[in-house]
């Protein structure tokens, strides 16, 4: 019993992990295809970012109702529901052949099934499953997301260099994301009590919650509770920076960026991978280090680091990976996620057992970001021919980001027990 005891908690946990990286693959896609949608189709960049910018929002919006929907029908349904919905997607794309077909999948259904196993599930696990060791678990998953989604990449470019081009890649990420179904449906418990075991580090068996009645209610009745504070708006500000200098911008731009100074895709793909890689590991650490120091500090550190490194980033871009390149890639790939554990931290040091469904609207402003910076910069590289403007933008906001965190209140931790409430 002692062994369950703590074996469960890790075990929902590492569901989680294998389920968010599922999910990252079909998101990983559209930075390594925008070269060959464009030889193909003949689209613009900015047509393409516009899809890539629907997928963004969606993925941000779904979240708190995600979450809400989690607390009323279950996280397994849900979770398993949005895999599918993600395959399905990916998969139907071999066949499109207009732009708004782009949207409707890339856009709309992948970005709804990406949505609801975001960063909202991340809080749920940590908030229901962990007491002690909220910080590192949260790191974990997060790194689970979006390390899993840089991984993906070179093996996407590859496939969308081979014979069968990128219809072979949307193939393979559909059957990956298939693949994790039948787990979620069969391994993964909702709740510590559904086991019979406090969450780890607790010493007492926490009940079940009943199921909410109107999930959609529920959403928004914590996104009203959470409004009239200050703190949920300056995390929102700052996460919805976080997003257009990660997701929207890095993430969906670097490629397209670096084959504008002659790398080649899968190089630079490559090297996103290696973000990836060093992202795995500043996600952790920044899980380890959230449970031990002020979240509010090390946002400001991770934001001025992070803004630092967009400012410089292109006058490194050349036709080769030199060492400097490298180098940003190590720094830039330890900060990419390392914001997550710190807010989660803070939202649920604000909104106690609401965390899930308000960090999913902080998330929420984070995909918007990334989808206001992902269609920008694809306008400023149709514009002016280059990303450039669009790197320095986002490295003074991301300055900015660090002022808006350090300036967060401190507030006593909710209860294991409490109701959702204003802060």
């Amino acid at each position: 019993m002692i062994r369950n005891k703590h074996l469960w908690p890790w075990m929902i946990a590492g569901i989680g992990f294998v389920a968010l990286v599922g999910a990252a693959g079909f998101r990983a896609t559209p930075g390594a295809l925008v070269e060959p949608l464009q030889r193909e189709f003949g689209w613009s960049t900015g047509t393409i970012g516009f899809a890539m910018s629907v997928n963004l929002a969606l993925y941000g919006i779904t979240a708190p109702f995600a979450a809400a929907l989690m607390e009323r029908f279950g996280v397994r349904r849900v979770t398993a529901g949005a895999m599918a919905l993600i395959a399905l997607g990916s998969g139907l794309t071999i066949f499109m052949s207009s732009a708004w077909q782009l949207v409707l999948l890339w856009g709309v259904m992948v970005g709804l099934g990406a949505g609801s196993i975001s960063l909202g599930f991340v809080a749920t696990i940590g908030t229901r499953w962990f007491v002690k060791r909220q910080g590192l678990v949260t790191g974990l998953l997060s790194a689970g997301g979006a390390t899993g989604s840089l991984i993906f990449l070179p093996l996407v470019a590859s496939l969308s260099e081979s014979d069968g081009g990128w219809r072979t890649a949307a193939i393979v990420v559909a059957v990956v994301a298939f693949a994790t179904v039948p787990m979620v449906l069969l391994f993964f418990r909702e709740h510590p009590a559904d086991v019979n075991i406090p969450p780890y580090g607790a010493d007492e068996i926490v009940p079940a919650p009943p199921a909410t009645g109107n999930a959609a209610r529920l959403a928004l009745d914590g996104l009203k509770n959470a409004a009239r504070t200050k703190p949920f708006w300056f995390l929102a500000l700052g996460f919805a920076i976080c997003g257009a200098t990660t997701n929207g911008l890095v993430a969906t731009h670097f490629i397209p960026a670096a084959h504008d100074h002659g790398m080649p895709s899968v190089t630079a793909a490559g090297l996103l991978a290696l973000i990836g890689v060093f992202d795995l590991i500043g996600t952790i650490l920044s899980g380890w280090l959230t449970d031990r120091f002020d979240s509010r500090i090390l946002l400001a550190v991770y934001y001025v680091l992070r803004g630092a490194s967009l400012l410089v980033l292109p006058s490194l871009f050349g036709e080769s990976i030199t060492g400097p390149m490298i180098i940003f890639v190590i720094f830039y790939g330890m900060d990419f996620i390392a914001t997550v554990p710190p807010t989660v931290a803070l939202c649920r040091e604000h909104f106690g057992m609401s965390a899930p469904i308000v960090f999913g609207w902080v998330f929420a402003s984070h995909q918007i970001g990334a989808a206001i910076a992902s269609t920008a910069a694809g306008i400023t590289r149709d514009s002016f021919g280059d990303y450039a403007p669009a790197w320095y933008v986002a490295g003074f906001l991301s300055i900015g980001a660090a002022v808006l965190s350090i300036t967060i209140s401190r507030a006593k931790a909710k209860p294991l027990t409490d109701a959702p409430v204003a802060a």
